[in-house]
This record gives structure tokens, C-alpha cells and sequence, in this order.
């Protein structure tokens, strides 16, 4: 079976607090009639710094769409080889040994896209196959596993390269001014982040057993881009945080195909969309607080990164070293539609698969 190996994560040299977000809060809306809620939202998201490819008040400004495009390609080709790098080196693996990459993005747009370049530029094959995936947002990170296991399946001896690059910033839109704009403002963060799943089960990691999605009906306007000549416009409707209720179940279900319960797994890598998100799942999986501390962590550090969160907070469970042979797991991402990518995997390492 596939085996999904520790990621690789980067994130930007320029960094917010919370506490610089609040103050430029007041500063730039301080005649906004609802400015105090905002602010008690932002203060409520748990995060405590952010970072970003550019400085805050570069930020700020808005030189275009032609302009933001080009910065999204000039600090994609700059920052994503070297993570890419680390993800190939950390699976034991060289760029001529991947089969298919896929790249994950929902904030800036390239054609041909970014895949294209890493193979002239890296030594990967000819041959490579790509799959970029620009429209599920924040889930595109499970998405990305779930696609990468599926290939594998098909062709039990590839190897898959996964990519998720978020420049959450650079949809910043100065003229939004509704209070889930404002909190979105305060929310994401920027980060990049690669790992290698590897089909001969010759790894250390979390060996891919079955994966599913699940969208809830009605949903499809609560999360979503309206595309204007000044860019990307993100819209959040005010009933998003709700949405665990409808999708626990999902997760149940997934479990119960395999046998396992959802409420009773050794570990959990969980999209940190926000804190009601991670309380609301806890309690609807009846599992203790401390079950998502990785996805606690990356939203407390990085804010929300997007497609990179789920990846991110393996990366964590790795660093803590607390999985053992055979403890089994949940993983999930949550995006528009409103959809969960889900999957299901347990823990492995390269001496017991040796064994």
C-alpha cells in the first residue's frame, strides 16, 4: 500500500501578530459600524502570528491582477524547489522517481501551470504526469493525499509528489469590507508545503488505506471567489462554523466502511479552518481537545494556510514521534462546496515494513 512520508513545510520570513493585526484593524476601519465584532473574531481565531511573502504594507496595496500574478509565479519558482527538495529527500527518493505531481493552489494562477516548470527545471521525467488542482481551497490539501493514494492504487509501483502553495495575501482586497472579509484578514497566513507518497511501501509514515469525499447540499455559495477585474474576492458566509455537524457523520461513515470508529482513532491531522471548527469536530467525534493539538498549532503559528494545513500538521505528528506501528488514523480537509476530502491511514515504519 502507499505510504504518505513526513512533509516538508516552508513558510515567509515576513511575519504579523495578532496583535499588529488588531491595531491595523482599528487604524484602517475605525469607522466601521462593526468593527468590534470583527475584532473579537480575529481575537477569537487563536492565532498568534502569521506569515507572509511580502511586507504587511506591500500587502496592503493593490497593483493589480497582472501584478499580483506575477508576484504569485516570482515566489512560487523561488520557494517551492527547495521545499520539494526536502519532501524528495525526506522520502529517500530522486526527482527522476516521482511518476505524477500534483500541485494544489487557490490563490494565484499559472498556465501552464507551475508542474510544467518543476519538470523542465528539477529532473523530473519527461513522462511525469500532472495534476494540478486550483478550485477546492482549503480541502485541496486532502483532496491532494486522497488523488495521490488513487494513483498509487492504479500503479502500485509509482510514486506521487504532492505540492500545496498558498500566498493567502495576495488575495487581500482593500474594498471588502464585511465582517468575514475582516476576519479572513486576520485568519490567513501563507506557507508551502510538499510531501512524497510512495507506492512500494518502503517508508516510514502513514500508509494509505481508503479515502472518500462527502459535499453537504445547499452549500455550494458559503465558501466561495468572486472573480472581478480586481482579482480574487473571497466570500465566507456567517454559517461555515456550523458545518461540522453535517460532516461528522461523513467522517463516521468513512470509518465505518473500514471497520474502524471515528471517534476512536490513535491520531487525527484535521484542517484548522478556525477554532469553532476543531471544538465543534471534538465534540461531534465525542474525542478530547487535545486530539487536534497539530491542527491547533499550525492555526496558532501559521494561521491558516489553506490547502497546507493538513500537511503541515503531520509534519507536527512526525516531529512529536508519538505514532506508533499500527496506531490508526484520520485525516480531513474541509473547503468550498462545502466539502471534506477524507482518508483513513495507519502508522508505519521502514524497519517494521522490512521486517
Amino acid at each position: 500500500m502507499a505510504v504518505l512520508c513526513k512533509p516538508a513545510i516552508e513558510v515567509p520570513e515576513y511575519v504579523i501578530t495578532n496583535e499588529e493585526t488588531l491595531e491595523l484593524a482599528r487604524r484602517l476601519h475605525g469607522d466601521h459600524p462593526q468593527l468590534g465584532l470583527a475584532l473579537r473574531l480575529i481575537e477569537n481565531t487563536g492565532v498568534r502570528k502569521r506569515h507572509l511573502i511580502q511586507p504587511i504594507e506591500k500587502v496592503l496595496q493593490h497593483p493589480g491582477v497582472d501584478a499580483r500574478s506575477a508576484t504569485y509565479e516570482e515566489h512560487t519558482k523561488a520557494r517551492v524547489p527547495a521545499v520539494v527538495r526536502r519532501a524528495l529527500e525526506q522520502a529517500g527518493l530522486e526527482p527522476q522517481q516521482i511518476d505524477v505531481i500534483i500541485y494544489v493552489s487557490c490563490t494565484g494562477f499559472m498556465m501552464p501551470p507551475p508542474t510544467a516548470w518543476l519538470i523542465d527545471t528539477m529532473g523530473f521525467r519527461p513522462e511525469t504526469r500532472q495534476v494540478p488542482i486550483a478550485q477546492l481551497g482549503c480541502a485541496a490539501g486532502g483532496a491532494a493525499i486522497n488523488r495521490a493514494h488513487d494513483f498509487c492504487t492504479a500503479y502500485p509501483d509509482g510514486n506521487a509528489l504532492i505540492i500545496a502553495c498558498e500566498f493567502c495575501s495576495l488575495c487581500y482586497q482593500p474594498t471588502d469590507l464585511g465582517v468575514g472579509s475582516l476576519l479572513s484578514n486576520g485568519l490567513f497566513g501563507d506557507g508551502i508545503a510538499a510531501a512524497v507518497v510512495r507506492g512500494d511501501d518502503c517508508a516510514t509514515g502513514v500508509r494509505l488505506e481508503r479515502n472518500g469525499s462527502y459535499i453537504i447540499p445547499g452549500t455550494e455559495e458559503w465558501i466561495s471567489y468572486a472573480v472581478r477585474s480586481t482579482g480574487f474576492h473571497f466570500q465566507l458566509d456567517k454559517r461555515v462554523p456550523g458545518t461540522m455537524e453535517p460532516l461528522a457523520p461523513a467522517l463516521q461513515a468513512l470509518a465505518e466502511q473500514h471497520q474502524w470508529n471515528a471517534g476512536k482513532m490513535d491520531f487525527y491531522i484535521i484542517h484548522a479552518g478556525g477554532p469553532r471548527i476543531l471544538d465543534d469536530l471534538s465534540r461531534f467525534l465525542d474525542v478530547p481537545h487535545e486530539a487536534f493539538r497539530f491542527s491547533r498549532a499550525t492555526l496558532t503559528e501559521y494561521g491558516n494556510i489553506a490547502s497546507a494545513v493538513v500537511l503541515d500538521a503531520l509534519a507536527r505528528m512526525f516531529d512529536e514521534g508519538s505514532a506508533l506501528e499500527g496506531h490508526r488514523g484520520l485525516m480531513a480537509g474541509f473547503g468550498p462546496g462545502i466539502t471534506a476530502e477524507m482518508s483513513l491511514g495507519t502508522w508505519t515504519s521502514e524497519s517494521e515494513s522490512e521486517s
